[in-house]
């Protein structure tokens, strides 16, 4: 572990001072042999050990890993709150190029940092980390999730995170237009990836038109090739544009709600997958202003870490099903109390999350 001189000023301020911290706890990690550089964030433990997946990334400096494990941890909190877990909320975040540099021996000594957290901390998958990843981290402790079946895990989040989407675009549309069906409805989605490409079955079997975009032309291909009908764009741009568009789904890395998007996005409801899809604060008021509907991204894409918690108790695919199934019910919910208190539903979100967690501080 190294220690945090040199660590900017403005990430420190952000970890003890900002709205955005109040973080428990943000380990350094470094394993010189391997080449590990990660960094492991415990926003809140309120609710049970913290939960949250395990990014790899090629930050442009180390700041920005350390920034980034703050905000994906404090996401993670208020997302296990809202998913009804008893979870608090980290993060963990490898520095580096996965495609050069992730190997068994750095996977293992990354590991052993998980371990030496003594059960506070359970990882998973996240953007750059896959199943076979976390078999191998699993063995050096057992607070390792997302791991394949044949390793005692349940294999692949992606399936249920994008059901969860699913359910809450679902609830939006029957905020917005009184029928929970998004049979006719055109779904913009950008990025059909991991979640992305499941997300899209669910939305064509509705009977939705969808128009996709996404920068690796293997995925685009992947969904083309099964559904010639699915209409294709050159990228986010083009797609938030889309003439007649209903819904705009961000399956991508997260910032995709900013002052340079909102003011274009053609569709009436913001529902995706992404983490951290609104850039900064006062983004989700833009949203209400341009009469857009947007549905929380850490609340309608909890179906993946549903379904990782679910391991550590013997994981059941039909008991995370029936829990993701009541993403929909939770996003009413939001709505109902946005509307109620005359705020965004990312705020009303926030507080339900926030009364949660302090509840179970005052037990």
């Amino acid at each position: 572990m190294t220690d945090v001189t040199g660590v900017p000023a403005d990430v420190l301020h952000t970890l003890f001072h900002s709205e955005q911290g109040g973080h428990e706890q943000v380990v350094l990690c470094q394993d010189r042999a391997t080449g590990l550089k990660a960094v492991i964030a415990l926003h809140s433990t309120a609710l049970g050990p913290a939960l949250g997946g395990t990014r790899f990334y090629p930050y442009a400096n180390e700041a920005a890993a350390i920034a980034d494990a703050l905000n994906l941890a404090r996401g993670m909190s208020y997302k296990n709150a809202m998913a009804g877990l008893d979870h608090g909320g980290g993060k963990a975040v490898i520095i580096g190029d996965p495609e050069k540099i992730k190997t068994e021996e750095l996977l293992l000594a990354y590991g052993r940092f998980v371990a030496s957290l003594g059960g506070r901390y359970v990882t998973a998958c996240d953007v750059g980390t896959y199943v076979a990843d976390m078999d191998v981290v699993a063995r050096e402790n057992r607070w390792t999730t997302g791991r394949s079946p044949e390793n005692g895990g349940a294999g692949d989040s992606s399936v249920l995170t994008a059901f969860g989407v699913f359910q809450g675009m679902r609830a939006s549309a029957q905020t917005l237009w009184g029928d929970p069906t998004l049979r006719g409805r055109k779904v913009g989605v950008a990025g059909v990836g991991k979640v992305g490409h499941y997300l899209v079955e669910h939305l064509l079997e509705d009977g939705a038109e969808v128009v996709i975009t996404d920068v690796r032309e293997e995925s685009v291909r992947r969904i083309t090739d099964k559904h010639p009908q699915v209409t294709v764009v050159t990228d986010t741009e083009a797609l938030i544009r889309v003439e007649g568009l209903d819904i705009y789904a961000p399956c991508a890395l997260g910032g995709a709600l900013n002052e340079e998007t909102v003011p274009f996005i053609t569709a009436s409801i913001v529902c995706g997958a992404a983490n951290n899809q609104l850039a900064h604060p006062g983004i989700e008021k833009d949203l209400v202003e341009r009469g857009i509907l947007y549905a929380p991204d850490y609340v309608v894409n909890a179906g993946g870490v549903i379904q990782v918690a679910d391991e550590l108790h013997g994981f059941d695919f039909d008991r995370c099903k029936a829990k993701a199934t009541k993403i929909f019910d939770t996003t009413l919910e939001i709505f109902a109390r946005a509307k109620a208190d005359g705020i965004p539903p990312a705020a009303a979100s926030d507080r339900i999350a926030e009364q949660r967690m302090a509840d179970a501080r005052r037990a």
